[in-house]
């Protein structure tokens, strides 16, 4: 038990003080003129009334009390480790393939929307890309701005020059810019593309992969489409401690997303002990005396008469 302003502590010296003189102090018995009559000495109802007496000093005890801060410790709480999570998403000419009901560009967007509904605590971005990029959504607690992507972004709205190619490699760097500025959480990038990527060629995927890991980045890739996913993308997914999945329909892409929830699982990790107010055990106490003080008022009390 600690208190914000221990030194009003002092103060609790006063209803001392005005407890030993009620206990202590000379004039409490009154001598009636009854002929030949034994006196009680009166013992049990001398305490009961001392007592009722001494609940206006208690009473300023708690106020003093009350007035120095009580506080205490929390119990220690768990917390969750935030991870912080960005969508790589291809919004190339292939991505209007089809795909179940629609294409593949909209089979990832409703897979990306569920599955940021169960990993709440954590912060999303979400970058698409093609033979250019665009950091369409910053690193956020709030999922807004994802939610509502799919009908203003992809690839049937995009200028040729935007979305003519499959630059792997160069989203994946900027994608590094953007998640290195986070210091707290963990990183995660979640790749979702249909084709090869000619960037990287030539042991590139060997490099962007050292630099992934260099900022303590994992990528988990996502091939949409027929066949097996590109070896450069199988790379970068192992040496950064991801995986890399294939699928071709949405069912599979649903279990995907599922799996790397699995995969990526939230951390919880213990906080210290936080100093809070410990007011009610104070303000009850202080409760019970007034009451016992105005039942005491109907008749527990000197009377001189």
């Amino acid at each position: 038990m600690t208190f914000a302003h221990p030194w009003i502590l002092i103060f609790l010296i006063i209803p001392m003080l005005l407890l030993s003189w009620e206990w202590r102090r000379p004039g409490k018995r009154i001598v009636l003129p009854f002929d030949h009559a034994s006196m009680k000495k009166g013992r049990f109802w001398g305490m009961l009334i001392n007592s009722a007496q001494s609940l206006v000093p208690l009473l300023l005890a708690v106020a003093v009390l009350l007035a120095a801060g009580p506080q205490q410790l929390s119990d220690p709480k768990s917390k969750k480790v935030m991870t912080n999570i960005q969508f790589c998403v291809d919004v190339s000419g292939s991505m209007t393939a089809q795909f179940g009901d629609g294409d593949r560009y909209d089979a990832a967007m409703a897979s990306i929307n569920e599955f940021i509904d169960y990993r709440e605590g954590d912060s999303f971005g979400l970058t698409f890309f093609g033979s250019h990029f665009l950091h369409w959504v910053p690193l956020t607690d709030d999922t807004t701005a994802i939610r509502y992507a799919p009908p203003f972004f992809g690839p049937r709205r995009l200028p040729r020059w935007f979305g003519g190619g499959t630059r792997i490699g160069m989203a994946l760097q900027e994608c590094i810019k953007v998640m290195v500025e986070r210091e707290e959480g963990d990183r995660m990038i979640i790749l979702l593309s249909d084709g090869y990527s000619s960037d990287l060629n030539g042991g590139n995927d060997e490099v962007v992969a050292r630099k992934l890991r260099a900022e303590n980045i994992v990528v988990y890739g996502i091939h949409i489409g027929t066949g097996a996913a590109p070896d450069p993308m199988v790379t970068i997914t192992s040496r950064t401690g991801g995986e890399v999945f294939a699928t071709g329909d949405q069912e599979g892409l649903k279990a995907i997303f599922k799996r790397i929830d699995e995969m990526q699982k939230t951390q919880l990790k213990k906080t210290s002990a936080e100093t809070m107010d410990n007011f009610a055990p104070y303000c009850f106490t202080g409760l019970a005396f007034l009451g016992m003080q105005i039942l005491s008022l109907f008749g527990i009390r000197y009377t001189p008469w």
